[in-house]
């Protein structure tokens, strides 16, 4: 018989721009996505309003994981928008414990809003993170 695997059991989330490796993250929060609404009064129907797709809002991603030597590519990506916008696609895919894959997200248009390091104090020594959130214009195969 084979092997069953639970769908639903991720420990880490990869992340991929233009296929270059950003390295692993622990948390993965914003993959959403809203469809707005515009409602129609349709006249002499009294009991019936038409509900019309308008547009399609993606919220920012929030990646977060211990600070690791891929650092330094998050760091060189966000300076890279200094020079010059280009908006690559992105892909995170959701993996177990042994690496296989749960699965994945195309995103497309990606850029880094913000990045958020590590706060060092002797007082509360903790796991050093770091915190990257990027949007983007929708999903892709």
């Amino acid at each position: 018989m084979a092997q069953r695997l639970d769908p639903g059991t991720t420990v880490f989330f990869s992340l991929n721009i233009d296929g270059e490796s950003l390295g692993s993250f622990n948390e993965c929060e914003g993959l959403a996505s809203q469809v707005e609404i515009e409602q129609y009064q349709e006249g002499g129907n009294n009991g019936f309003v038409w509900q019309f797709p308008t547009r399609v809002t993606y919220s920012t991603i929030r990646l977060t994981r211990p600070i690791t030597p891929e650092t330094a590519k998050v760091a060189k990506w966000i300076s890279s928008i200094q020079t010059g916008i280009t908006r690559p696609t992105a892909q995170i895919r959701a993996l177990r414990a042994d690496g296989s894959e749960v699965t994945r997200w195309g995103l497309i248009d990606v850029l880094p809003v913000s990045w958020q390091g590590p706060s060092f104090n002797p007082d509360n020594p903790a796991v050093a993170t770091e915190v990257l959130e990027i949007a983007h214009h929708g999903f892709t195969d």
